[in-house]
């Protein structure tokens, strides 16, 4: 079942999405961290919440869901602490990058390398 897109409209609409905010409280979501729903939406529950809860019963970066609502990535990010404190999602940051001490030694790697020339 396909649902009607969101309506993006004048920057007016957005004024009223977002409750007259122009950015987020403090809860920072990155581009990348993943948001998963926790609850099905409610009955009455704003037409964007209800959307992002439908995109995320399936972990959904911040970015994938600016996209699929066409709504800048301001407004989904108070959208999502919106929700976020409601308890409808969770949010997870993605892990750190490996730290150096985790990196194999050059040496190590460089016996691979010859090993797989000897082949």
């Amino acid at each position: 079942m396909s649902r009607p897109p969101v309506d993006t409209g004048s920057p007016d609409r957005l004024y009223t999405v977002t409750g007259g905010r122009t950015e987020p409280d403090g809860l920072v979501f990155d581009l990348v961290t993943l948001v998963v729903s926790e609850r099905e939406p409610a009955p009455g529950m704003p037409s964007e919440h209800v959307r992002i809860l439908e995109l995320c019963r399936h972990p959904a970066a911040v970015v994938e869901i600016a996209a699929h609502l066409k709504l800048p990535i301001t407004v989904v990010r108070i959208l999502l602490e919106d929700l976020l404190s409601a308890g409808s999602i969770t949010a997870r940051r993605p892990r750190a990058a490996a730290s150096v001490s985790h990196i194999p030694e050059s040496e190590l790697l460089l016996g691979v390398l010859d090993g797989l020339r000897n082949l």
